[in-house]
């Protein structure tokens, strides 16, 4: 009977020869391989960032089939009026920011540069109050006046114009691909049946029954990481943002709204997200009244607090259960690999890696060290008693 080239002797040690080499050419070349996997992913950006997208607005387009459309007896019917009316919300919502944000923005823009001499002056006198006068702390040889930041704005402009085009051009390039990614993922939202029943198909095919169902278990508890991350996370931000919006407007503090936004985005990144939020917040308003930014910081050390033990634990409960100290690995090691990508999404990712640690690794080894442990017993048993000769004392 012939044999088949895998049952081949040489087979296996083929296989590993290409694999040695493949690692050897990666490790050796890893900038030029990794900038050729960017630029091929690249080119499949804005069908990226649909994806993203749609698997963020999923959640919603989900609450409102179970919730508001539930009597509509037609599936796709009641699938295609959650995601439309999903997609409307999110875009309301985003519209609405804009909308309050971008007018002040610029009313708190306008008025910065017009009391820019005051603002100069009261932090002076402050810094001459604290008995830190000094010429690192002389803020009067950087910015003696409104004219003198024009001007350094101006020189710097100059000296980095090509710079400045350059980064211009990429981020309207990437508003461009973001905005295509949202048209990919209308299409990829009301295609998500269709689209997740030749997904399964695939892998059925691929994998055989017995490991897809393994698979799809795995898959299911990925996605309920994630989909609760985000979820509760983008309420958290919303909680945090309105809560800091209302202490800055009863405390009659100055660009509430600005600052309240800035704090909710920051919000977002785990761990340094909320110090910088804090930071930026504290620092507009230092410019403008002093007392506001040691109120504003002492908020917002109250307002984390009351975050990570009463908000983020109602909100997550025991979904994730990942230490802090995984936490605070994924988003160093995240950031400094992929980024603010690799910082947003380092704890589901760590809850995953802690996941298929603690549910698949640490069982298998202990499966596999029980199994060895019973085959070394069995081989014991089975070997013959040594007979004695009488030689022995």
């Amino acid at each position: 009977m012939k044999r088949s080239f895998r049952e081949a002797k040489w087979y296996p040690y083929a296989v590993a020869a290409c694999i040695a080499v493949v690692l050897y050419v990666v490790l050796t070349q890893f900038t030029s391989v990794w900038g050729g996997i960017s630029r091929f992913i690249g080119y499949f950006s804005a069908v990226i960032y649909g994806v993203v997208i749609a698997y963020m607005i999923n959640p919603l387009a989900s609450f409102l089939e179970r919730k508001l459309f539930k009597g509509i007896a037609k599936e796709k019917l009641r699938w295609v009026l959650s995601s439309v009316l999903a997609i409307v919300i999110v875009l309301l919502v985003l519209s609405l920011v804009f909308v309050l944000m971008i007018p002040q923005l610029i009313d708190s823009v306008k008025t910065f540069s017009e009391n820019l001499d005051g603002y100069v002056a009261s932090l002076t006198r402050l810094i001459e109050n604290l008995g830190l006068t000094g010429s690192k702390l002389d803020i009067s040889r950087f910015v003696s006046s409104s004219e003198s930041l024009l001007e350094m704005i101006s020189g710097f402009i100059t000296d980095n114009l090509d710079s400045i085009l350059a980064t211009s051009l990429g981020a309207g390039k990437s508003i461009v691909t973001v905005v295509i990614g949202f048209i990919f993922s209308v299409y990829i939202l009301m295609d998500k049946r269709r689209l997740i029943a030749g997904s399964c198909r695939l892998l059925r095919a691929s994998c055989g029954i017995k490991r897809y169902d393994k698979l799809m278990v795995f898959l299911k508890k990925c996605h309920a990481i994630f989909n609760s991350y985000i979820v509760c996370n983008l309420i958290d931000c919303m909680i945090i943002g309105i809560l800091n919006f209302i202490f800055m407007t009863i405390a009659g503090m100055e660009y509430a709204g600005l600052v309240s936004v800035i704090v909710a985005i920051t919000n977002l990144i785990p761990t340094f997200g909320p110090i910088v939020g804090g930071v930026i917040g504290a620092f507009v308003l230092l410019m403008v009244r002093p007392v506001h930014a040691l109120v504003f910081l002492i908020f917002t050390v109250a307002l984390q607090f009351a975050d990570g033990y009463v908000i983020k634990p109602r909100l997550f409960g025991n979904s994730l259960g990942v230490s802090g100290l995984l936490i605070l690995i994924g988003v160093v090691v995240g950031g400094n690999m992929f980024g603010i990508i690799g910082i947003l999404l380092a704890i589901p990712v760590v809850a995953i890696l802690d996941l298929v640690y603690n549910s698949y690794l640490m069982p298998w080894l202990e499966h596999k060290r029980h199994i060895d442990r019973r085959d070394a017993e069995a081989g014991a048993a089975e070997e013959p008693a040594e007979v004695d000769d009488g030689t022995q004392s």
